[in-house]
């Protein structure tokens, strides 16, 4: 069974520096421990890395989230040493909230390396980066099981969390650990 975990956005400015939550910090371990449990299986784990430069503020998503973050080459923008897992060679960096190039990479292994039978994704934010990455790789990969695990996950409220776990239901992308 071709199964892959994608860890989005476990960055130390989502987890404990400029955004961080409460709710953040608390699914670190819980991510760990699946990032362990698929490379133990051998399975794949591929990671994304919010990425913002030096004008992040001047950008459209800076005017509208004016708090800078996850600026490439700082502590805040790394991935946090808990969740990086054994080989951490799989990141995809990303601009925006969802990764094009994540989608095209897990579309193009499925059809021609090795047919994928379920792609998972836990992390930072359910109700920004995790909802958009879950609906891209569904609107690629519309005949994979596409899973989010909600305990492994955390929103910018709990409100928003619940919110953006019920949208993804309505999308066919299946929701575990309520």
């Amino acid at each position: 069974m071709n199964r892959i975990l994608v860890v989005v956005d476990m960055q130390n400015d989502f987890i404990d520096g400029s955004l961080g939550t409460p709710e953040a910090r608390a699914i670190v371990e819980r991510v760990a421990n699946k990032v362990g449990g698929y490379q133990l299986s051998g399975g794949t784990v591929v990671y994304t890395a919010d990425t913002h430069g030096e004008d992040y503020l001047n950008t459209q998503e800076g005017r509208n989230l004016p708090v800078e973050h996850c600026i490439k080459g700082t502590q805040g923008w790394q991935i946090a040493c808990a969740v990086k897992g054994l080989n951490q060679t799989n990141v995809y960096e990303k601009t925006t909230f969802g990764s094009k190039e994540l989608a095209e990479s897990l579309a193009s292994i499925h059809k021609n390396v090795n047919e994928i039978d379920e792609v998972e994704l836990v992390g930072l934010c359910t109700d920004i980066c995790v909802i958009s990455n879950a609906l891209l790789i569904k609107a690629f990969l519309p005949e994979v099981k596409i899973t989010v695990d909600a305990s492994c996950c955390a929103g910018v409220t709990p409100e928003s969390h619940r919110n953006a776990l019920q949208a993804m239901k309505a999308c066919q992308i299946n929701v575990i650990g309520e």
